[in-house]
């Protein structure tokens, strides 16, 4: 599996990287490994200038692969090339750099997309270039400014306040479905706060807890209340996991 793995890997990188618009290629951490893992697929972001082949023309340069579709807009493709399951994101240059260099413009767009994409820009492995367009986006997000992850952390923790008001509201509800939605909406968004006051972006859901919880700046009992909160413990009922969530949410408040 892992030499079949390697060998789409090559042709992939070897194919893409001969497209005239592409600046760089990187590769997903978990790519790397877990191929025995049933959520497994190789992931690559391409760094484009210009312009990329159209979507008909990409299929045929991979080999007319199983299952393969495009998102609408082109911009992200997904099949299968020798029963590896593979997942591309196509991104545009002017934009990425737009986003590291002058963030402050772009706290709306983060807020609702998250900084995950950040996140990928800065750590996923290169395995292609033509340029240091990327080891200079990789210097400026190094030195992201203060400005914009308080910004940020403004942003998520707003987020964060306004799910923790449905979810008291569905601590007393029988709406099962709104139960889950806030529960889910008031974590994501307490994660997201205290990787901004970390002055991290946010990795992907795979990792997000481990690394949520090795940051060096939590909340007080961070974990306890993360897990209570989280979990499916019988012992606590909605509105206990809800009085969890306004003491977390207070803490993270009190990182700012």
């Amino acid at each position: 599996m892992k030499r079949k793995s390697e060998e789409v890997s090559a042709f992939l990188i070897d194919t893409m990287s001969q497209w005239a618009g592409i600046d760089c290629i990187c590769i997903g951490q978990r790519s790397q490994h877990d191929e025995l893992d049933p959520h497994y697929a190789l992931v690559f972001d391409i760094y484009y200038r210009n312009s990329i082949p159209p979507v008909e023309k990409r299929q045929s340069l991979f080999n007319n692969p199983g299952a393969f579709e495009s998102a609408p807009g082109g911009m992200k493709d997904r099949f299968f090339l020798d029963e590896i399951p593979v997942r591309i994101e196509y991104k545009h240059i002017p934009d990425m750099q737009d986003q590291v260099e002058y963030p402050l413009r772009h706290i709306k767009l983060l807020k609702n997309t998250g900084t995950y994409p950040l996140y990928r820009l800065l750590h996923f492995p290169l395995v292609f270039s033509k340029s240091d367009w990327i080891e200079r986006m990789r210097v400026s997000l190094n030195s992201f400014p203060l400005d914009a992850w308080q910004a940020l952390f403004d942003s998520f923790s707003a987020k964060m306040e306004h799910y923790l008001s449905d979810f008291g509201a569905a601590a007393v509800s029988e709406n099962q479905f709104f139960r889950l939605m806030s529960r889910a909406g008031f974590l994501k968004f307490a994660g997201a706060s205290i990787f901004m006051a970390n002055h991290a972006f946010e990795p992907s859901h795979a990792d997000y807890e481990i690394q949520l919880k090795n940051q060096p700046i939590l909340p007080a009992n961070f974990a306890n209340l993360w897990d209570s909160i989280s979990g499916e413990r019988n012992d606590l009922s909605e509105f206990k996991k809800f009085e969890h969530a306004r003491l977390l949410a207070r803490e993270i408040f009190e990182l700012r």
